[in-house]
């Protein structure tokens, strides 16, 4: 059937597609609408126009939601990355158009880098939930994405820091490198969280922290190591870890600080998440069992602990085994 405009197709009732190089473009507004004619010349034009219910305005009003001033500094920090891609790929898009076709597409298009292709579909479907509330959209097609999952030749292990490399660290590193070093692995507690720590939380024996991930209050006694090093330590601002000036040290300096020492220091193969697997491991080899380790380290499943635990008691086992054997 022809309706006057070039390209146009119906090949069933209701059903109309623009052609354009062999190739035919759905249009899925209602035939003699203002949003049909819209589609029809963005197709024609392969130019899109801004769209009422765009992505842009869309983030726009998420970000002035409770929704997003909720969100822990860290969970905003990763969510902001994936809106800023959203904005440059879709921003003049119509939100009411997206399928669970397209959302897969986006996550499989950035397969090469696991985590953010994985966090596509999260914060898409925070943003469709957003656009339910305000009334641009009545379902959430990027809700229960299947997450990829990372190749085993692109997974890096944390492998644990063995007691030469500890000793060599401690002996050889800068004074703020020793203090992150001991922090990381004092405290049990995850990379985020050392920053976090603020001299009114040290009472002199230890340290008080609620996790950022999961809002655990922790009440954490100091290793003589560590006690030393907060005793040493310049009181210079705020939080125990700053930078010269006294300001607070922001994660991602922290992390360039150890990466740099580690590659000084020929350690490159241990990195600052594998203190905490060092804390862990420490507590197994003490004696510890799983309910007093996750007094430390606030891990609420025990999978986690016994991945963690589970090769420091292997070696004292094997130690065991081999005085029994000799």
């Amino acid at each position: 059937m022809k309706h006057g405009k070039k390209y146009l197709h119906e090949p069933k009732p209701g059903k109309f597609y623009v052609r354009i190089k062999g190739k035919y473009w759905p249009i899925t507004a209602t035939f003699g609408s203002a949003e049909f004619d819209a589609q029809y010349w963005e197709i024609r034009t392969g130019k899109r126009t801004a769209s009422r219910t765009a992505w842009k305005p869309l983030i726009d009003s998420y970000r002035h939601s409770q929704r997003w001033t909720k969100l822990k500094p860290r969970t905003r920090s990763d969510y902001e990355k994936v809106l800023l891609y959203i904005e440059e790929k879709i921003g003049n898009r119509d939100v009411t158009r997206l399928t669970r076709k397209d959302v897969i597409a986006a996550q499989n298009a950035n397969d090469h880098r696991t985590r953010f292709a994985n966090y596509i579909p999260q914060v898409m479907s925070v943003l469709c939930e957003h656009a339910i509330d305000i009334g641009w959209r009545s379902d959430n097609p990027a809700k229960g994405v299947t997450a990829l999952k990372t190749p085993d030749e692109r997974r890096q292990p944390h492998i644990p820091w063995p007691d030469w490399a500890v000793d060599k660290w401690r002996a050889e590193a800068g004074p703020i490198q020793r203090l992150i070093f001991e922090i990381g692995v004092g405290s049990v507690q995850r990379p985020d969280d050392w920053t976090k720590f603020r001299w009114n939380d040290y009472d002199g024996d230890a340290l008080r922290i609620t996790q950022g991930k999961t809002d655990v209050d922790l009440w954490l006694p100091c290793t003589a190591a560590l006690k030393a090093a907060l005793d040493a330590a310049p009181k210079t601002g705020l939080t125990i870890l700053t930078r010269q000036d006294g300001r607070p040290l922001p994660y991602r300096r922290m992390a360039e600080i150890m990466l740099k020492e580690r590659k000084r220091l020929g350690l490159s193969d241990y990195d600052q998440h594998a203190l905490r697997y060092r804390g862990v491991m420490e507590l197994a080899w003490a004696g510890c069992n799983d309910g007093e380790i996750a007094s430390y380290s606030g891990h609420t499943s025990e999978a986690m602990i016994r991945k963690y635990a589970g090769e420091a008691r292997q070696r004292m086992r094997a130690q065991q085994a081999r005085a029994k054997r000799t």
